[in-house]
């Protein structure tokens, strides 16, 4: 059963904010506040979902529903878990205006982060998906950048949530996104990005087969490419992501993947060879190339947590 508190938000018709979140609040706490104070649309609706959470995670979204003029959908007990990407799914479903920007809880968003979506998004003639250029500390041993993200040391802006200097960066992701215009054929997985509801509900979202998380992103991106949508990411957008504080639960675990992540990534790593019949391929912005299929559009039942194929 999902314990719904809808606030009487103002009425914005272009854009609603979304995150889904499993006990990650102090990382929420930070990614609410940078879209309250960061977003150029900042008193767009923003819609929040919790999944199981016992870490104080719904005790203090009660205590501040009303500051940040929140609408909280609360389920305190999913079995089986819906994960990053159904909890994606239920959040979207509940979104009224023509876009909508998914993030998660680990995520802290630059200056204007939306604005240059939108317009991004306004240049394009169908369906479309445009997504943010992301920064992340380098806790994984990436080279320093890659096709829309780049990885600094640790002590740049702080790794943590008790020490990162959200302030410094808000600064830098307005000059980074003042001195940069760079427009690639890519989108980054879990959110981050803007699209219209309409073609998010198209799509279909998530499928739930990959729930708790893993690979439900190159899943979907692989059928919005079938489906014949346009993909951008821009640098005039800027995230900063903690990187895997949502799923890989780093600092429960002494800075290892926690079991659940790992267990899921092999089991998905399987349903994907299932679904599609191969592992998936990669083009030059090491973006998931298109899987021929001609079932690309799904429907997600939010009582049963499922998803079926809709011809």
């Amino acid at each position: 059963m999902i314990l719904e508190l809808e606030q009487q938000i103002i009425p914005y018709k272009m854009v609603t904010f979304t995150i889904s979140t499993y006990n990650n609040l102090e990382y929420l706490k930070l990614a609410i506040k940078s879209v309250r104070e960061n977003a150029y649309y900042k008193d767009a609706p923003f819609i929040i979902h919790t999944e199981n959470c016992t870490d104080g995670t719904n005790e203090w979204l009660f205590s501040v529903k009303d500051f940040y003029n929140l609408e909280l959908y609360i389920e305190p007990e999913v079995k089986p878990a819906r994960g990053i990407g159904g909890g994606m799914n239920i959040s979207i479903s509940k979104v009224k205006t023509k876009y909508v920007i998914p993030i998660q809880s680990d995520f802290f968003v630059g200056y204007h982060f939306d604005l240059a979506l939108i317009e991004e998004l306004k240049k394009c003639k169908g369906r479309a998906i445009v997504s943010s250029w992301r920064i992340q500390p380098n806790i994984f041993g990436n080279p320093p950048q890659k096709p829309g993200n780049l990885f600094l040391p640790l002590n740049t802006f702080g790794a943590y949530w008790n020490d990162f200097d959200y302030t410094t960066f808000t600064e830098y992701s307005r000059e980074f996104c003042e001195k940069n215009a760079i427009i690639i054929r890519r989108a980054e997985g879990a959110g981050g990005y803007a699209l219209k509801k309409d073609d998010w509900d198209y799509v279909g979202g998530n499928d739930s087969v990959f729930a708790p998380t893993s690979w439900e992103d190159m899943d979907l991106f692989i059928r919005m490419q079938n489906l014949g949508f346009e993909i951008k990411q821009t640098s005039k957008s800027l995230i900063w992501h903690f990187a895997g504080r949502g799923s890989h639960r780093l600092e429960e675990n002494g800075g290892q993947t926690c079991q659940r992540q790992r267990e899921a990534e092999q089991r998905n790593f399987l349903k994907f060879q299932l679904k599609w019949g191969q592992l998936p391929q990669f083009d030059e912005n090491d973006f998931v190339k298109p899987i021929p299929s001609k079932y690309n559009r799904m429907e997600y039942n939010i009582e049963t947590n499922t998803s079926k194929f809709v011809e």
